[in-house]
């Protein structure tokens, strides 16, 4: 029959009177809530973040194209469709206008667009006049544009009545100025800015403004009628018509749910898991006052409301005080992320109840699971043996510990050699399993693993002095105590070392590539883009040989295999010449093909993505263009360096229409060094080795990111495993003093906490580098090719950190115990 868990008087004696039976407790579930609540914060935020609309706030309903493209997968009842977030902006075709235009209780319906175009070298955003109903623009001098005028900000070089040359995706074209404004915008006629765009007969977005006395929902409903229930088009209404105008939207939702979902369940279930340990540890420490409470006719039953209680008294306020820290690191965290341009400013920070709640309830159900687990065996025991077994360490084996870790382990061991034969993101999701299940495995093979390092670490101890041999046999004989100090300490190691070393790998191997990829001598480059006939102005100047263009976008290709697929963007290459040109600027390392086939319709692909989509040369290769367009293009080349160039390399003419923006962002040149001043003309000039640098600040964000997710979760591992080392000592209180009264001087005490702490951390901080290595060596041979690269200074000052926290967390309160021992009459 379930009894609620009131608070007893012996519980609430408990933890009035021995508070510092509780402190570990108490640290290591408030810390647990700070991690579930801040995960939480940043998935609700990602979930219902939002933008209100600011260029389209005068347009109630605004038409717009699906931003995602889908992918079916499965069949039958797991059949189900699979979205991405474009890389580039889907458009509309611009007959729909007059559609929705038609539609009763609509105003009139503008089609919007936006591209970049150049005023020498200037940038600047073109528009239709139309649009200036949206923004409220006024003419500063002379008036709207017409057929081949264009009006122009004030204050520049042109006046009204002059004519200018703008670089447009259609090409460079001379127009007259009608008017000038006071904004930083270009305009021409709707007519001709729909055609100047790089996509004629398409518009971003259709803005339908509302006849007086038409309700929005009303509008919307007519609109959606009147443009026909065309599949991929979305009519969007209050602040969702912010994210039809801030594409960064989509991606700022995409990255907080995969921090404060995929992140938030790996780094909730590390803090969970470590909480238990602790409560664990907290009650077995006490089993001795259970044993007696046996002895002297307590119930399994009361001992187990006891712990339930004792619990509740303590996971609730824990919980709530850690929520505190917890919106704290949410906030500096969604914070930094603003800063780093990863999430639009315009986005608000989520503070609701649902994740403090859920974060409460979490450190609940953990204290009271991990409580009625300890205590199981101390209420089951009967009094008459209760305190003698309460004087003995248990046997490291356990009948459903154990068998449990030596299942996980083997399954540690198989995802490992199932991540090593795979390629791409299979390798990669394949050997996330490794280390989870490998931090099971310890978890549950604790005890276990703690005699063997023990024993194993104990043989140099032995020849040691009496400090070192009284540390071994110490360590071997308190196995399940030295567990509970290497768990946290594994942790700390092996989350931390994985998602470091993950980003040293993947910058070592980017840098190599891109060393031996680019052979130009010199490259031409500009943020903004370079003007579209810039490759061709590169290779007439005197003193160049070859001159490429490249058109930097990214594609979205098939991910992952059977039933379990999904696009993933990869980074693409347009290539402004021919292939032949291209292998005299880059070297691709071409395995199968030649890049002289490359031809509109045509691509060439980088090993690991035709390893991951099991495609070779001569196959077609379905992909989704920026704009979300299918096609298939046929593979002519499979290469081995494209994470420094472009994992996907096609013609540029099947790009371009495709794409915002149609300029080249680098032209890659052979030239003798004379030709460098010239072409400073075109854009800044850097060598290989400078260009090399300027590309890897790209991977900033994915460099800061691992950082403070390695951070997080590193540093919650690592207080969680001072707290229990300290709560370890001080528990050994009497041993201490036992020690002291039959001899033992001071130094030595402290010198055998000293070689139990080094036994300890060496033991966490080998069994976390193990399991890191096992985790990073597949990733990385499927995602670079390469081994992974641990930086000698970066691992020693971890190894550093361990060991220094370890010795610290251990010898302070040895220290303080043995002085208040001393203190004693």
């Amino acid at each position: 029959m379930f009894t609620p868990h009131l608070p007893n008087g012996l519980a609430r004696a408990a933890v009035r009177f021995k508070p510092s039976s509780f402190v570990g407790t108490f640290v290591a579930l408030l810390l647990a809530a700070a991690i579930v609540s801040a995960c939480g914060i940043l998935l609700e935020t990602g979930l219902r973040a939002s933008v209100p609309p600011d260029r389209y706030a005068k347009a109630p309903v605004i038409v717009a194209a699906d931003q995602r493209a889908r992918l079916t997968v499965g069949s039958g009842e797991d059949r189900h469709e699979e979205a991405s977030a474009l890389p580039d902006t889907a458009r509309l075709p611009a007959a729909l206008v007059a559609k929705a235009a038609a539609a009763p209780g609509a105003a009139a319906a503008i089609g919007d667009v936006g591209y970049p175009v150049h005023q020498g070298s200037a940038p600047l955003t073109a528009h239709g006049w139309g649009s200036t109903a949206l923004t409220g623009t006024r003419l500063a001098s002379g008036h709207a544009p017409r057929t081949g005028e264009v009006v122009v900000p004030a204050g520049g070089r042109a006046r009204t009545g002059d004519r200018v040359t703008l670089d447009t995706p259609a090409g460079a074209k001379e127009f007259r100025v009608s008017g000038t404004t006071a904004d930083a915008t270009v305009w021409f006629t709707d007519r001709q800015a729909v055609a100047l765009s790089g996509h004629p007969g398409r518009v971003d977005a259709i803005a339908v403004l509302a006849a007086d006395g038409t309700a929005t929902d009303t509008l919307a409903r007519r609109v959606t009628e009147a443009v026909g229930h065309p599949s991929g088009i979305r009519v969007s209404t209050g602040n969702d018509r912010g994210a039809v105008e801030d594409p960064g939207l989509a991606e700022a939702r995409e990255l907080l749910t995969g921090l404060g979902g995929s992140f938030g369940g790996v780094a909730t279930m590390v803090a969970v898991f470590t909480a238990a340990g602790t409560v664990a540890l907290s009650v077995g420490q006490r089993s001795r006052e259970f044993a007696l409470l046996r002895a002297i006719g307590a119930t399994p039953r009361q001992l187990r409301r006891t712990v339930a209680t004792e619990s509740l008294l303590v996971a609730p306020l824990a919980g709530a005080i850690g929520c505190l820290p917890g919106i704290a690191l949410a906030s500096w965290w969604f914070g930094q992320l603003k800063e780093k341009g990863a999430v639009p400013e315009a986005v608000a920070l989520r503070v609701s109840w649902l994740p403090l709640t859920i974060a409460v309830a979490a450190t609940m159900l953990t204290a009271l699971a991990a409580g009625y687990t300890a205590a199981r065996r101390p209420a089951r025991t009967k009094p008459g043996l209760a305190l003698a077994q309460s004087a003995v360490e248990r046997p490291p084996f356990g009948w459903i510990r154990t068998p449990l870790g030596i299942a996980a382990l083997a399954g540690g061991g198989v995802f490992a050699g199932v991540a090593a034969s795979q390629t791409g993101e299979d390798a990669a999701n394949a050997a996330l399993g490794v280390v989870m299940l490998f931090m099971l495995a310890v978890g549950l093979l604790g005890p276990l693993i703690a005699r063997i390092c023990a024993a194993v670490l104990g043989l140099p101890l032995r020849a040691g002095g009496a400090s070192a041999s009284l540390a071994a046999a110490n360590s071997r004989a308190n196995s399940r105590r030295m567990a509970s100090a290497i768990t946290p300490i594994v942790l700390a190691m092996a989350f931390s070392s994985t998602l470091v070393f993950m980003h040293t790998s993947e910058d070592r191997a980017i840098e190599h590539q891109q060393r031996d990829g680019i052979t130009a001598d010199h490259i031409v480059s500009a943020p903004a883009g370079l003007a579209s006939d810039a490759t061709e102005r590169a290779a007439a100047t005197p003193g160049v040989s070859t001159a490429v263009g490249l058109l930097r976008t990214s594609v979205l290709v098939p991910a992952g295999s059977g039933g379990d697929r999904w696009l993933e963007s990869a980074p693409a290459q347009g290539v402004i010449g021919s292939g032949r040109e291209l292998a005299e600027v880059q070297d691709l390392d071409v395995r199968t093909g030649s890049l002289d086939a490359l031809a509109p319709g045509t691509v060439a692909i980088d090993t690991t993505l035709a390893g991951s989509v099991g495609l070779r040369t001569g196959d077609r290769l379905a992909l989704h263009l920026p704009d979300g367009t299918e096609a298939s293009p046929r593979i002519v080349a499979v290469y081995a360096r494209g994470l420094g160039t472009g994992l996907v390399t096609l013609p540029a003419t099947d790009l371009r229409g495709h794409v915002t923006s149609p300029y080249a962002s680098d032209v890659l040149v052979r030239a003798t060094p004379a030709a460098a001043e010239r072409l400073a003309a075109l854009g800044t000039v850097t060598d290989a080795s400078g260009y090399a640098t300027a590309q890897s600040r790209d991977r900033e964000l994915n460099a800061w990111a691992n950082t403070v997710m390695a951070a997080v979760l590193g540093g919650f591992a690592a207080v969680a495993a001072v707290n229990t080392l300290v709560m370890t000592v001080l528990d050994r209180r009497r041993e201490l003093t036992m020690l002291r009264l039959v001899g033992s001087t001071r130094r030595q005490v402290m010198g055998m906490i000293r070689w139990e702490a080094l036994l300890v951390t060496v033991a966490g901080a080998a069994l976390g580098t193990a399991i890191a290595l096992a985790t990073l060596t597949p990733m990385m041979r499927g995602l670079t090719g390469e081994s992974p690269y641990i930086p000698p200074v970066l691992y020693g000052s971890f190894l550093a950190a361990t060991v220094g926290l370890g010795l610290t967390a251990a010898l302070v309160p040895a220290r303080a115990a043995l002085s208040r021992a001393a203190a004693r009459p």
